[in-house]
């Protein structure tokens, strides 16, 4: 598997004790307020401007790929599908590219299948992912096959370091 729409992988990071402390932490929630590293620098036994340097680092480094929340984008009006489309191998780049340009995509991955470009599009109505769906068939001229969610599943996935 190769995640096509971030940067490349970074060569392996040696953690120290309060890097994974911090990791660990943060997959248990993030506060919201006005200054949501202050809140939790006590915790971790560290300044706000040391703990928001090390989260830079880690960005950085790699280690945190993404950092942000994540919105239920259907409790605001939203709408969000998988997406696949099967890309042939000469036009691979190309096609990335072009699929990458539309900010409504996310989580691009490349994978061993006759389908072997899955993507995720998260836009701000039902219309605006029809209409996104159909301008990348359009400037790629290669179908794309919409896999919306039929059901939700909650999972909790804390992996302590």
């Amino acid at each position: 598997m190769t995640d096509t729409h971030t940067t490349p992988l970074h060569a392996p990071v040696k953690l120290d004790d309060t890097d994974r402390h911090i990791l660990n932490r943060l997959q248990e929630g993030f506060p919201i307020c006005s200054r949501p590293f202050a809140r939790l620098a006590p915790d971790l036994s560290l300044s706000e401007s040391d703990l928001i340097a090390r989260v830079q680092c880690l960005r950085q480094s790699g280690v945190l790929t993404r950092f942000g929340p994540l919105f239920q984008i259907e409790a605001l009006g939203g709408a969000y599908c998988l997406v696949a489309m099967s890309v042939p191998e000469k036009r691979w780049d190309s096609v990335v590219k072009a699929v990458n340009r539309h900010p409504e995509v996310a989580h691009n991955y490349r994978r061993a299948h006759a389908l072997n470009m899955w993507f995720v599009l998260a836009t701000a109505s039902a219309q605006d992912l029809e209409a996104c769906l159909t301008t990348i068939e359009t400037e790629t001229g290669l179908p794309v096959f919409a896999f919306p969610k039929e059901q939700e599943y909650a999972l909790s996935l804390k992996l302590e370091l």
